[in-house]
């Protein structure tokens, strides 16, 4: 018996080796050829980079200046950081109310933002776009406000599911001394809900800064850009491509993420259990 579970485990183990290795060549094969100069990163795309082909930091500072992908970079740090403690605060002191206040209204505004989950987002892109156009909203002030409205759903609902798990006895007891409903929340509530605070954090920082679809439709383009849509104007005229710029991009984009998740992915397990089995 204690053989099996052994040949398991080893199986196991190769099994999701092979498939971490499977997932994370493409990141390789693009900083790899990032460091290549243009022409032979079409021809020789799996090839380390020799004397021949290396390019040193040129893509990047290709990238940089001519494709102005630093002003790309601050406006999706703007818009995510916003975005996100936006969606934290308001979201985990709804989850909040609805969780100690039971009443029709909130039993329906909990239902709402569940249900936003299942809504697919391209149902209402394009009446998204026009409202977006009308009431002002295309700029990244504005879009913070449109995030907050797609990101509640999932953080109501983590939020609703540790909010149950507190004692209510301890907000009684912040009451009893004279505590607000505010200070309570803030100064008692607040710091137990860290693990789901950074959980969501966490999962929300990577789809504001990954998104694409949605600040191409709701932003001006001539004005603001994200990552994702500076990456894609590098696409020139009649199907011209600057693979180099691209690589080097797609690197300086994805290692703010990949590192935020690193330092922080201990939490998402805990934060995501706490969030969604508890209550």
């Amino acid at each position: 018996m204690k053989g099996k579970k052994n040949a398991l485990s080893w199986f196991g183990t190769i099994g999701f080796s092979i498939m971490g290795v499977i997932y994370i060549l493409p990141i390789l094969i693009v900083l790899m050829n990032s460091f290549k100069k243009k022409v032979f990163i079409n021809k020789e795309p799996f090839l380390l980079a020799s004397a021949k082909t290396f390019t040193g930091i040129e893509n990047y500072i290709t990238a940089i200046n001519k494709y102005e992908l630093l002003s790309a970079v601050g406006w999706t740090v703007f818009i995510t950081v916003g975005s996100v403690l936006v969606i934290l605060v308001c979201t985990s002191m709804c989850a909040w109310y609805i969780t100690r206040i039971t009443t029709r209204f909130t039993k329906l505004l909990y239902l709402l933002c569940v249900f936003s989950m299942v809504v697919p987002f391209q149902m209402v892109m394009f009446t998204l776009s026009l409202v977006a156009d009308r009431t002002g909203l295309r700029t990244p002030w504005g879009i913070i406000i449109i995030y907050l409205g797609f990101g509640a759903g999932l953080a109501v609902f983590m939020f609703c599911g540790f909010v149950k798990s507190i004692p209510l006895e301890i907000e009684e007891a912040a009451m009893i001394d004279g505590c607000t409903p505010l200070r309570t929340f803030f100064s008692v509530v607040l710091p137990i809900m860290k693990p789901t605070y950074i959980s969501v954090g966490i999962l929300e920082t990577m789809w504001i800064w990954n998104d694409f679809l949605l600040p191409y439709l709701v932003l001006d383009l001539n004005k603001y850009k994200t990552i994702s849509i500076a990456v894609q104007y590098m696409k020139g005229s009649y199907g011209r491509v600057d693979m180099g710029a691209i690589m080097a991009a797609l690197i300086l984009a994805v290692i703010p993420v990949i590192v935020f998740y690193l330092a922080c992915q201990k939490h998402i397990i805990k934060g995501v259990a706490a969030g969604a089995v508890k209550g």
